[in-house]
């Protein structure tokens, strides 16, 4: 039995209200059970200097957690003056996940950043940010093409994230915080609307596992992805 009593192929109640934020163009407020971030998307007029003159935009990533995210309070990393290396593989990797979907010749000469900041943690913090993130940026580009600033689809597919591990030798959906840091093997997996494969990150943190397992963790992220994009289709109708 898992600690929250789930089946191994259960998520946790995921939400994903959209709109929560006045001024930025698109928003929204992802929670996967008692992790909860706050997801923003914000429209600028500018480029990182390598893309200007490319005839193309670029959509990139901010991540954070409030000092009281976790049980014990946390030093915010503008205090420390630097970003911890957790912090620069995460918000990387939100934004590779988010470009991967997006047209960016259609967004024109602009950026789009996604800022993602945690709330409350209790796991999957980044496959969280990843699944509201699509939503965000999914308000913002509707938010463009309804000032005619983007001609055709800049959004060519869903795109969420999930994790799995394998607990006592289950594979199990979806870990919180009491899994995961008892997890014989950690896995994220970020896979598209139609099933293809964005990115794996999987890491044996006991005993080694074998191919046999790992496709057994990959059948699990594929039913909660199909779950998760049903959920974000919700959420933008």
């Amino acid at each position: 039995m898992r600690p929250s009593r789930r089946q191994p192929d259960e998520l946790r109640p995921v939400s994903l209200e959209r709109g929560v934020v006045k001024y930025a163009e698109g928003s929204c407020f992802v929670k996967f059970g008692d992790t909860h971030v706050l997801v923003t998307a914000s429209l600028e007029e500018r480029l990182p200097p390598w893309l200007k003159g490319q005839g193309r935009g670029w959509i990139t990533a901010e991540y954070g957690m409030l000092p009281r995210a976790t049980s014990e309070r946390t030093r915010r990393e503008a205090s420390a003056g630097k970003q911890g290396g957790r912090t620069i593989e995460i918000q990387r990797l939100i934004g590779r996940s988010l470009r991967s979907i997006v047209d960016l010749t259609a967004l024109g000469e602009r950026q789009i950043t996604i800022d993602c900041d945690v709330i409350q943690a209790d796991g999957g913090t980044r496959t969280a940010s990843i699944t509201g993130g699509w939503v965000a940026l999914a308000d913002c580009i509707g938010w463009m093409k309804a000032r005619d600033m983007i001609k055709g689809e800049a959004l060519r597919d869903h795109i969420a994230a999930v994790s799995c591990g394998l607990c006592q030798g289950t594979a199990v959906l979806d870990l919180d915080y009491a899994e995961d840091s008892q997890a014989d093997t950690d896995a994220n997996f970020v896979m598209t609307g139609s099933g293809h494969l964005v990115e794996i990150q999987a890491t044996a943190e006991k005993t080694p596992f074998s191919e046999e397992q790992f496709l057994a963790l990959l059948g699990l992220a594929r039913k909660g992805i199909e779950k998760l994009v049903g959920l974000q289709k919700l959420a933008v109708a």
